[in-house]
């Protein structure tokens, strides 16, 4: 058990480019890998790492993610002092008429949360960030540095867009020496926006910060202060997906495909938990046909499924043929329907003999609970 590291998971992110999925839910709570939300992960990788402190910070639309976490009893974070908390913006001042512009704003928002943390350390997270990072090993060499922030980075996905993702460079020893935010090319590692940092030092950049309106980490605690504070990283050489864009989210959900990004994404030491629905096992009709797919438990299947990802309760009738998809939870399709490079959301139905074409680079999506 770790009693020395809280975790912090930012999901109040509504990312405008996921169109209909942020609709109804922040991208934390879209759902990833059939019987998954994003922020499953980074709530399982604080727990596997003995963390019992954890605070979620949400802004608006989180009833979906508030439903899915509940009292964090699946991640055997329900307890009376400390646990799973879930933090809404009691104490910000919606100044500029908009959300928060970034984790800084997002931290002062909770700072009396902050000030109330029982740890020396706190691990600060993205709640849309799909990886198992080994958070133990991380905080290890944290200690071991002496590091007053160390940064998670990554390998670059060449297929991200670099204007919407943060670099470092790093010498022979892993110290950060620079830091670019949105660059129109990738330049060395990208960061996975991960970061673990003493209670104190971040009390007194979250408060440095709002005196001279900075709202972003990147900006007002990494980049000014390379020269002044021992920043290093940590790096991370496994699968890691970011979901910043429908495009995104397909390509990243189709990459679950691949045995050895399974493998990496669902570590047998690390395991990702999730809520538990307790649905029965999948049916799969007589002339029933699935290929290289992901099926969640709870479906009923008497069509053809190939190369696709369905979450609980969906129904592929039979004559219905599913290729290239992401069908979430409950969506139905009739006989004689036949959907290709498209993502439906919750609840959705497809009528008999319809016909939806979308393309790897632009899937179709369609929103909660539609008839089609």
């Amino acid at each position: 058990m770790n009693n020395n590291l809280h975790g912090i998971i930012f999901a109040y992110h509504q990312n405008p480019d996921l169109r209909e999925l942020v609709q109804i839910r922040s991208t934390s709570s879209i759902p990833y890998a059939g019987r998954y939300r994003l922020v499953d992960f980074s709530i399982s990788n604080l727990v596997n790492a003995g963390v019992t402190d954890v605070g979620i910070v949400v802004y608006n639309s989180y009833q979906s993610l508030l439903d899915h976490v509940g009292s964090g009893k699946n991640w055997d974070l329900s307890r009376k002092h400390g646990g799973l908390r879930i933090l809404p913006p009691f104490s910000f001042s919606d100044r500029f008429g908009q959300r928060y512009r970034g984790r800084m704003d997002a931290l002062a928002g909770v700072r009396s949360y902050l000030k109330d943390i029982r740890q020396d350390y706190v691990l600060l997270t993205s709640g849309d960030l799909a990886a198992n990072l080994p958070i133990d090993e991380i905080f290890h060499k944290h200690l071991k540095t002496g590091a007053d922030i160390t940064v998670v980075c990554g390998i670059p996905d060449r297929r991200a867009d670099p204007r919407m993702n943060s670099y470092i460079t790093l010498d022979a020893k892993d110290r950060v020496i620079d830091v670019v935010s949105s660059p129109v090319a990738a330049q060395g590692e990208v960061s996975l926006e991960t970061y673990i940092i003493s209670k104190t030092l971040l009390l007194d950049m979250v408060d440095r910060c709002a005196a001279h309106d900075i709202p972003s980490f990147t900006q007002g605690v990494l980049m000014p202060n390379l020269n002044r504070l021992n920043v290093y990283a940590y790096r991370f050489g496994g699968y890691a997906a970011r979901v910043q864009s429908v495009t995104g989210y397909f390509q990243q959900s189709m990459d679950l495909l691949d045995p050895a990004v399974r493998t990496s994404l669902f570590h047998p030491d690390r395991p990702i938990r999730t809520k538990d629905t307790c649905n029965p096992s999948t049916y799969y009709g007589p002339d029933s046909r699935s290929v290289n797919s992901f099926v969640a438990d709870g479906c009923i299947i008497e069509g053809t499924v190939i190369n696709s990802i369905l979450s609980r309760g969906v129904r592929v009738a039979k004559g219905a043929v599913v290729e290239n998809c992401i069908l979430m939870q409950k969506t139905c399709v009739a006989a004689g329907a036949t959907l290709r490079y498209v993502i439906t959301d919750k609840n959705v139905q497809v009528g008999q003999e319809r016909m939806l074409m979308g393309h790897t680079t632009y899937p179709l999506v369609i929103a909660k609970d539609e008839v089609v």
